[in-house]
């Protein structure tokens, strides 16, 4: 018997297919740009929060009596922005010393307060709001922007920002009284 006989049973390899030269291109082109996305996607994650000395990035807030604020209107004067929320008990024991806080800067116009309710309900947030007798202005944080930009890890937590747009101080957690809270603002006053 003959063993070198082929089998016409084999196949025999298909010819290759060859892709047109502009199919390889784009996909590569495509591949790419979802590199880039996902690269820039990771970098803004690992950036962090905004560090002591930086420029705070401008940010609009619409009150809940829909006033419009930017932190840029502000400039010149020191910003002490409290992020709280309705539901948080800490929150509660800092927010009549920070509504006296308010009264006592208020008239002299060169610090300006501002509330933002993190993730709370609009009816919670304003019977809040009302009995604290919390006048400077708040508002929500509507998808997070603002507390992804400072990267908050809860509430209550509050950002001095110093009369040339800088991250001056972080307070994490509540205010014990406000002499604490007068020696934080009363520094950047200097």
């Amino acid at each position: 018997m003959d063993t070198n006989v082929e089998n016409p049973q084999e196949t025999q390899p298909s010819p290759r297919r060859n892709l047109p030269r502009w199919v390889i291109l784009l996909s590569f082109t495509v591949l790419l740009a979802f590199l880039a996305l996902i690269g820039i996607g990771l970098r803004r994650v690992q950036a962090g929060p905004i560090v002591i000395g930086q420029k705070v990035p401008d940010f609009s807030m619409v009150t809940f009596d829909g006033q419009t604020h930017d932190l840029s209107d502000f400039k010149g004067k020191v910003v002490v922005l409290n992020f709280w929320a309705s539901w948080c008990a800490p929150c509660s024991q800092e927010a009549a010393e920070l509504e006296q806080a308010w009264q006592y800067y208020k008239p002299g116009n060169e610090v300006i307060f501002l509330g933002v309710d993190y993730t709370d309900t609009e009816p919670e947030a304003l019977s809040y709001l009302a009995k604290y007798s919390i006048s400077y202005p708040n508002a929500p944080d509507l998808r997070t922007i603002i507390s992804q930009m400072f990267r908050i890890t809860g509430v209550p937590e509050t950002y001095f920002i110093d009369r040339d747009g800088n991250l001056a101080y972080v307070k994490k957690g509540p205010f014990a009284s406000m002499t604490e809270i007068q020696a934080a603002i009363d520094d950047l006053l200097k």
